[in-house]
């Protein structure tokens, strides 16, 4: 594995750097000691400019190369999740109810690693810069960022960014050109019927039934109304109703996320479900309230940038280590936004075996930092070559 050597000196020092952040989880926009921790570090380093509070708690640095050149954006995401660590270490984290499940941490530890190396060698022409993002879990960070307008404010001319993927192999990448993550939305819908007792339903108006027949028939937009070669998930994921036994209740809700991938299958998506549930809602005499929540879009890598960012890779873990044509994801990324922005490529690396994302057990292999960091500082340097 071919990491840069002073890289691979200073990879101690990253292990100290993310098992400290592991240490003090933040959530959404409110990363602040996670900003001061990064804000420190790239002053130890030297960048040549830090912009802090952008996004409330994100951070834009700038490292100048030798020579005037393009900009470059190199992402990672700091925030963490509302759910409690059961991983034992000695690092554990220090605040009740929140972790880093996601490896957040260690993309953070990434950048500043190669934050380090590029400020040190300043081995390119043009602009390196660091996106530090929050609120990628829960909040849209990334997309607040575009609109306070960092992509033009500091010129950037492309922007690129990785995630850990445990279980996959240990420093392999995958990525693909075009859609690589789906869109996700979410709907909840409230259904209010007339209650009454169990034991005389035809003096009541039941939007139980009701909801029964709609989850059932919202399955059709999967299965009769989206071409079978698109992919496309709506899965039921909440049913909520009733509190006793012998009870008709007065309402009920449940909820609903939509996975997809292109604008054309989103809009379907919504249209046949209003439809359906506004349907079933006058065959059953109940009244539905949707409420329809269009979230991340989908994460779309530029052709150009991935094809090269995988040659980047190729480099670093060898050809045998890299599959650029590795096929969608059902889950949801906000670095979609600055993908719709800027022309650019996300990648997944490989940390080997361990708890899965979003597991209470998981933890970031730091094996894999300095493997993430080299990665970034040499794209850096061959997107911006010395002449």
């Amino acid at each position: 594995m071919p990491v840069l050597n002073r890289i691979a000196d200073f990879a101690p020092e990253m292990t100290r750097w993310r098992r400290q952040l592991h240490q003090m989880p933040e959530l959404e926009f409110e990363c602040f000691e996670t900003a001061a921790f990064i804000a420190a570090r790239l002053r130890e380093f030297g960048v040549d400019e830090i912009h802090e509070g952008i996004a409330k708690t994100g951070i834009v640095a700038l490292i100048r190369g030798r020579g005037e050149g393009r900009v470059i954006g190199l992402r990672a995401d700091m925030d963490a999740l509302p759910m409690p660590e059961t991983t034992g270490k000695d690092y554990a984290s220090k605040v009740p109810g929140r972790m880093h499940a996601c490896g957040h941490d260690g993309h953070v530890t990434m950048l500043l690693g190669a934050a380090r190396y590029l400020c040190e060698t300043r081995n390119f022409a043009g602009t390196v810069a660091l996106l530090f993002q929050p609120a990628e879990e829960e909040g849209g960070g990334g997309e607040v960022m575009v609109k306070e307008g960092v992509m033009e404010r500091f010129g950037i001319d492309e922007v690129y960014g990785i995630h850990n993927v445990p279980n996959l192999p240990f420093g392999h990448f995958h990525t693909t050109p075009g859609p690589i993550m789906a869109a996700v939305d979410t709907v909840y819908v409230t259904v209010k019927g007339r209650g009454g007792h169990a034991a005389t339903p035809h003096e009541t108006i039941d939007p139980l039934i009701a909801v029964t027949g709609m989850v059932q028939a919202l399955q059709t937009i999967v299965s009769r109304n989206v071409f079978a070669l698109d992919q496309f998930v709506l899965s039921v994921t909440q049913i909520h109703g009733g509190s006793a036994s012998n009870v008709v209740p007065d309402e009920a809700w449940f909820s609903v996320t939509v996975r997809s991938f292109t604008p054309e299958v989103r809009d379907l998506a919504e249209k046949r479900f209003r439809e359906i549930v506004d349907g079933h809602a006058a065959a059953y005499g109940v009244k539905a309230e949707i409420t329809y929540e269009r979230g991340y879009p989908p994460t779309v890598n530029e052709a150009d940038c991935t094809a090269f960012a995988a040659d980047v890779a190729r480099e670093v873990s060898g050809a045998a280590a890299v599959l650029d044509d590795a096929g969608r994801e059902m889950g949801a990324e906000d670095f979609a936004y600055m993908l719709e922005a800027r022309p650019g490529a996300y990648l997944f690396l490989g940390t080997g075996p361990g708890a899965g994302l979003h597991h209470p057990q998981f933890d970031f292999n730091d094996e894999a930092a300095p493997v993430g960091a080299t990665f970034f500082a040499r794209l850096a340097e061959r997107a911006l070559p010395v002449e």
